[in-house]
């Protein structure tokens, strides 16, 4: 059983930062690329940031140059470091990630259950 368990969202002022993390953890073979979406009230799934295996890294147009992807490989951990929040960043967080639960299976999308991050003007 794989599990991604998010933490560190909450309420924020604009202007400050906040810093999220994601742990992946149960049968875990093998991960191919972490990353995290957002979800705002009334609208779908985004794409925030993602980054690959060898360290390449993604961002959405609306975060490039505030969020920063990170990762730890050994602690099977991605982290999400959000600066200069703006109150359209309000969202809930999702953690995804492709794992290999063992040798013999493919690779799957494994998704947390969120991490609300409210920021106020």
């Amino acid at each position: 059983q794989v599990q991604l368990v998010e933490s560190g969202g909450g309420l924020v002022q604009a202007g400050t930062s906040l810093r999220l993390s994601c742990l992946a953890s149960g049968s875990i073979f093998d991960i191919n690329g972490m990353g995290w979406y957002r979800q705002a009230s009334g609208k779908q799934r985004e794409l925030v940031a993602i980054i690959r295996n060898g360290g390449g890294t993604d961002y959405a147009d609306s975060v490039k140059g505030r969020v920063t992807i990170s990762r730890d490989f050994a602690a099977n951990t991605v982290y999400l470091q959000m600066n200069i929040l703006k109150p359209e960043d309000t969202a809930v967080y999702y953690c995804d990630a492709r794992i290999r639960a063992t040798w013999y299976k493919e690779f799957a999308d494994y998704w947390g259950k969120g991490t609300l991050v409210t920021v106020s003007p």
